[in-house]
């Protein structure tokens, strides 16, 4: 190794292992407003002397660091941390250095305790240190230490940092034509807020193509009254930043909007990256769509599904800087009208390059915006989609079902928690699990608890209340009359809604139901039965679900001496409806619990 070019002498001090970070510092870890970033490194040096460490932040932009110490927990591992009070990219890194007044004192110490008496020379380097003509042992070991020399410091490290409702929310999807437009949504809005809900998510609001519409239940022609999939976007009345003029106006939007804050909850709008055959962009750009050799288009696949009304884009189009530039501009047109939240369906199917770019292009002058990723794939593209800037992400809970799936589809999650934030919707349009099918209402009862106290994040769509659970076909995970090719009439009426309202209520109410890091599951000695604790600060809960939609299930809720509680103590179920409360303590609980039924038990009464 050649010698360094630099004439200094390389620094001695060593800062490794630097956390939190991702990737080496490709990515930025992710954080909400108000939370604090739990730094720790490894810091040391050759020989004795004392060093002293802190991170340095800031947002990125300001010009001024701000400083929060680092302090020693041995075995030279240094541990600190700092508050980000605003949304946007900050950035951090570890400083250290060597304190040599500190490390003067620390020899000179010794040597007193060690009985010399000629410490003439010692006092006469701590003269030269502190800056006096000389110094006696007692005014060199009164002397004030913090002298910063040998400054290294480590790399810089980003964190994203998003609003409280990119980690913590309730969603709750339905479709604007089946509850009379933006106007029939506003008025529903107090009931939504009633309920607890922080978003409601609108699938595609834009005018909708009349080539190859899909009929009733996907049929490949359509009626003369059928309205079409609001994901066929486009006609002669405009593109991606239209509104059917059905749903309403862009002042009635506006308005909606503007209504929906008031009672504290947000519009998210869908944002699918695909057209109908009668988009105006195939006119004004067909350089935008990939033709086959015969000239033609093919239309969007998902085997065994078909969407003969949908054309995807040419990412790979000679023109590619003018189709990012167009979709940036879409998103920017929905966030002037007052949009925050963008829900973005199948964004594993675009190039990540370009949803990087497009994320921080919005971000960097709107940080309150959110983006929600529709990508059920693989994992690997699901955690750089997070990486990339995508504050949540749908998740495979739909799936998991059984103890053990649901055992290690949580593992998964927390290895993940860096960078990706799961939305555990509970079922979509698109996704009709058999679990719901064959298991009626308890199934549904077992999977919106398991949805809203596992995760901070969860979503159900419109029906869900409803109990609705009939499939296309045996087998399938299509709805029977599926709203997305038909208008329904909707109301919020459903029988399990006041239990949405009472997890709602729950959720906001304790702070272990928030997050998702502090959980810890607990043995029910029943695998039909899944438990588990999750508690911050002062504030815990345990939850216990029948997984079983067909039988009661008895076992116990084992709540181990580690988890720190007292020996006995009074819980309160915050779903029951005779407000039941009971003594738990250490060690083995009873719990006997009907099809789909469940505990959510906040202790301390």
């Amino acid at each position: 190794m050649p010698l360094p070019k630099t004439t200094e002498p390389p620094p001695r001090i060593q800062i490794q292992r630097v956390t939190p970070q991702v990737d080496c510092g490709r990515y930025a870890v992710k954080r909400t407003v108000g939370d604090r970033v739990e730094v720790t490194a490894r810091i040391f040096r050759d020989g004795h002397e004392l060093l002293g460490a802190a991170v340095r932040y800031k947002p990125t932009g300001a010009t001024r660091w701000l400083e929060a110490p680092l302090e020693p927990l041995g075995n030279d591992e240094w541990a600190g941390s700092f508050e980000v009070d605003r949304a946007g990219a900050w950035c951090y890194r570890v400083e250290a250095w060597v304190d040599r007044v500190a490390s003067f004192q620390h020899e000179l110490r010794r040597k007193v305790d060690a009985g010399q008496k000629d410490l003439a020379g010692e006092l006469s380097e701590g003269a030269v240190l502190l800056g006096v003509e000389q110094v006696t042992v007692e005014g060199a070991l009164a002397a004030p230490a913090g002298d910063r020399a040998e400054k290294t410091w480590s790399q810089t490290y980003e964190v994203d940092v998003d609003r409280e409702l990119a980690r913590f929310g309730s969603w709750y999807e339905l479709f604007p034509r089946s509850w009379g437009g933006f106007d029939g949504v506003r008025a529903v809005l107090p009931q939504l807020a009633e309920l607890g809900f922080d978003v409601v998510y609108l699938p595609p609001i834009h005018p909708i193509g009349l080539s190859n519409r899909k009929g009733r239940n996907n049929a490949l022609e359509a009626g003369a009254n059928d309205p079409g999939s609001p994901w066929a976007i486009g006609s002669d009345e405009g593109g991606h930043d239209a509104i059917h003029p059905e749903l309403g106006t862009t002042a009635q939007f506006e308005k909606l909007c503007v209504a929906a804050k008031k009672h504290r909850i947000e519009i998210a709008l869908d944002f699918a990256i695909q057209t109908s055959p009668d988009h105006p962009w195939l006119k004004a750009h067909p350089e935008w769509f990939n033709r086959r050799p015969d000239g033609t288009l093919k239309y969007a696949e998902n085997p065994p599904k078909k969407y003969q009304d949908i054309y995807n884009v040419n990412f790979d189009s000679e023109d590619w800087k003018g189709l990012w530039e167009a979709l940036r501009d879409v998103v920017l047109s929905w966030v002037n009208r007052g949009v925050t939240v963008f829900r973005v369906d199948n964004p594993h199917t675009k190039p990540v390059p370009f949803w990087e770019w497009l994320i921080d292009e919005v971000r960097r002058e709107h940080p309150d915006v959110i983006f929600l990723a529709e990508a059920f794939t693989r994992p690997v593209m699901m955690t750089t989609l997070g990486k990339v800037g995508f504050a949540q992400s749908y998740t495979y809970f739909t799936w998991k079902n059984t103890r053990w799936e649901l055992l290690e589809f949580i593992a998964q999650l927390l290895e993940w928690k860096e960078t990706y934030r799961p939305n555990l919707f509970a079922n979509t349009p698109d996704i009709l699990h058999e679990y719901l099918v064959a298991g009626g209402r308890p199934a549904f009862e077992a999977r919106l608890v398991l949805a809203s106290t596992l995760s901070p994040s969860y979503g159900i769509y419109s029906g869900y209340e409803h109990f609705e659970n009939v499939p296309a076909k045996p087998g399938s995970e299509e709805y029977l009359d599926s709203e997305k090719y038909e208008v329904k009439t909707r109301a919020l009426d459903g029988p399990l809604l006041p239990l949405v309202a009472a997890l709602n209520r729950a959720r906001r109410d304790n702070r272990a139901l928030q997050y998702l890091d502090n959980l810890t599951f607990l043995e029910t000695e029943n695998d039909s039965l899944f438990a588990y604790l999750k508690r911050t600060g002062d504030n815990s809960v345990v939850v216990v679900v029948n997984l079983d939609p067909f039988a009661t299930q008895e076992g116990v809720c084992i709540l181990p001496a580690s988890t720190g509680l007292p020996p006995a103590y009074r819980v309160h179920d915050l779903v029951a409806d005779d407000n039941a409360d009971w003594t738990w303590h250490i060690g083995r609980n009873y719990v006997r619990l009907a099809p789909g039924q469940s505990h959510v038990l906040r202790i301390g009464g």
